[in-house]
């Protein structure tokens, strides 16, 4: 009798991120996981749990509650040829190691005119609708990625948060790695991804012809539930997830409006000087020809992030979205 070859069992976003990081610590023992509470608790999400009983606590690092302490030593570690993964326990924590992040992490190759190179992941939980306190659900991504040297990825799904972390770990310069706090258990798929994804990929959710939503990280749902709404309006809409925000796929988004002829981002990140903005100067500068109507961004207004009650209010919504999309089909 020939056997049944049994289908992975569906992982979320949690789950796939620890069995990557198992696995690359299995297959490198120059992998250290460092931050505050991964060890003994398992990371504030439990990414981390069981790491510290398999690989004991030189690999698997509880550090103080210093994030520049956490960074400062991960910098160490990698300039001596280790390779440091460390988890910052909020993206918004990151702050106070944000002179050692831009001055230090991705400056080291060029300062060292390329005879070193700090090849180290840093992990930050990031993003809202969890009602979490100040300082927690903040999307500063276009404070990094405005860096040059640093590598900025945000993956939605599983599959994806494999093989970009897998790529991560093996890039040979500095990745900053953004989880998405509110899909971490709220999307499941089997694990089929297997080998690293490049890094400046974007990746096509569903296909339109009638205008292109981009989005990456916990936009991405938001802008599938409004091309399902509005493909009801016969409205053919394209998702395309960026997933990497530094380097950008350039060809990506021009091809996608290319066909399409109108384009909104849509971003948890502050509207002025975000990541949609260099979008849609991209599209100025090389699509202008493509397009057939303003290119839209849906965004969080340029106030401070507010208390958890109003972020409903503070970030992009399905309704939102739908709205200027009605718009920009309306030119």
């Amino acid at each position: 009798m020939t056997a049944v070859a049994q289908k992975p069992d569906a992982v979320h976003i949690v789950q796939a991120l620890r069995q990557t990081l198992r696995e690359a610590m299995q297959q490198d023992d120059r992998i250290v996981v460092m931050g505050e509470d991964v060890g003994r608790n398992g990371g504030v999400f439990r990414v981390t749990d069981g790491l510290l009983d398999t690989f004991g606590p030189q690999r698997v690092i509880d550090m103080p509650l210093a994030e520049s302490a956490i960074i400062g030593a991960a910098i160490g570690m990698a300039g001596y040829g280790l390779k440091p993964i460390a988890e910052i326990q909020f993206f918004g924590f990151l702050l106070p190691a944000f002179e050692q992040v831009v001055t230090e992490v991705a400056r080291m190759s060029v300062r060292s005119g390329g005879s070193m190179h700090l090849s180290m992941v840093i992990r930050a939980p990031y993003g809202g609708h969890v009602n979490s306190p100040e300082l927690h659900s903040e999307a500063w991504e276009s404070f990094f990625v405005h860096t040059p040297g640093l590598k900025v990825v945000a993956p939605a799904t599983p599959n994806a948060a494999r093989g970009l972390l897998l790529a991560a770990i093996e890039d040979p310069d500095p990745v900053l790695f953004l989880e998405p706090i509110r899909l971490y258990r709220t999307i499941k798929e089997p694990l089929t991804q297997q080998d690293p994804l490049p890094l400046g990929q974007a990746r096509l959710v569903r296909p339109g012809n009638d205008m292109t939503l981009f989005c990456w990280s916990g936009t991405v749902p938001v802008a599938e539930q409004a091309a399902e709404q509005l493909e009801q309006e016969s409205i053919s809409v394209e998702v395309v997830d960026l997933q990497s925000l530094s380097p950008l796929d350039e060809e990506a988004i021009l091809s996608s409006v290319r066909k399409t002829g109108r384009a909104m981002i849509v971003e948890e990140d502050v509207k002025m000087l975000g990541v949609g903005a260099e979008v849609a100067a991209l599209l100025a500068e090389r699509g202008i020809l493509f397009l057939q109507a303003p290119v839209l961004r849906v965004a969080a207004p340029d106030v401070p992030y507010p208390a958890g009650p109003l972020e409903s209010f503070y970030l992009p919504s399905v309704e939102r979205v739908v709205h200027a999309a009605r718009e920009s089909m309306s030119f």
